[in-house]
């Protein structure tokens, strides 16, 4: 089956030196572009972080630092990443809650500012959560009966979870063939920057999720407490999550 598309969508996995969206780096990615006439576009990276992969995460998906050695820095290939993702609303595995907000990091410390907003965003694993609850091996063997070989390479994973979405619109009734219906049925809670700490109310004005502050406005606490603005900046928060309250505030002057 094709996916019924308005524009295209890329599918796209990292592996990574870790967890951590604020300080971790990519050192793989895989790009999956699929067009509205079905043609399919594939891309593969490997990054060299500039920082040590720790022996416990090349456990798990088996590239080091001497694979990496020769590779370019992510901001020599930045450039290319957002020309082929500019045009096209993303997916992935888990990539809501992960890959968004790292893939965000990275381009905004390569100075490439990328508009998420624009984008429709599905996630997999939410459809997969909601539906089944398992994994992404356990997700490729339940609605394709293929084993994963390769998991967790990015390339293997990538066009996975494309099989795995097809196969779960043709499996469920319920789930239209159309990529705002599929993006607003795996989302969780609506966050403005990715990573939570600002979230959407009932009424779609911009809140904090955490802190003192948890539940209030965000344009109400930054024009009460203008130093808490300046706080936030320079706390260890995604690069993403300031680039939004710096919207925020920046509206604020406008208005």
């Amino acid at each position: 089956m094709h996916l019924n598309l308005s524009r295209p969508i890329c599918f796209f996995d990292l592996e990574t030196t870790g967890v951590n969206i604020t300080s971790d780096r990519i050192v793989e990615i895989a790009i999956l572009k699929v067009y509205p006439n079905g043609k399919e576009e594939s891309k593969r990276w490997l990054v060299n972080p500039e920082i040590p992969i720790p022996k416990e995460v090349t456990a798990i998906h088996g590239i080091s630092d001497a694979d990496v050695a020769d590779k370019p820095r992510f901001r020599e290939i930045a450039k290319e990443i957002h020309n082929l993702i500019k045009d096209s609303d993303l997916g992935g595995f888990n990539s809501n809650r992960f890959d968004i907000p790292l893939l965000a990091e990275e381009l905004l410390r390569a100075e490439v500012d990328f508009d998420f907003k624009n984008r429709l965003t599905i996630d997999v694993q939410t459809i997969f959560h909601k539906m089944e609850q398992r994994t992404l091996s356990a997700a490729y063997k339940f609605y394709c009966n293929k084993n994963l070989d390769g998991a967790h390479s990015a390339e293997a994973d990538t066009h996975a979870t494309y099989e795995v979405l097809k196969a779960q619109i043709a499996r469920y009734d319920t789930l239209e063939n159309d990529t705002k219906f599929l993006a607003d049925f795996s989302s969780r809670k609506k966050f403005a920057d990715f990573a939570g700490f600002i979230v959407f109310n009932k009424k779609g004005e911009e809140c904090f999720s955490f802190g003192k502050h948890k539940g209030k406005l965000v344009t109400e606490i930054l024009e009460k407490e203008p130093g808490y603005f300046g706080w936030l900046l320079n706390a260890d928060f995604p690069l993403y999550t300031k680039k939004v309250l710096t919207a925020i505030k920046l509206r604020g002057f406008n208005s």
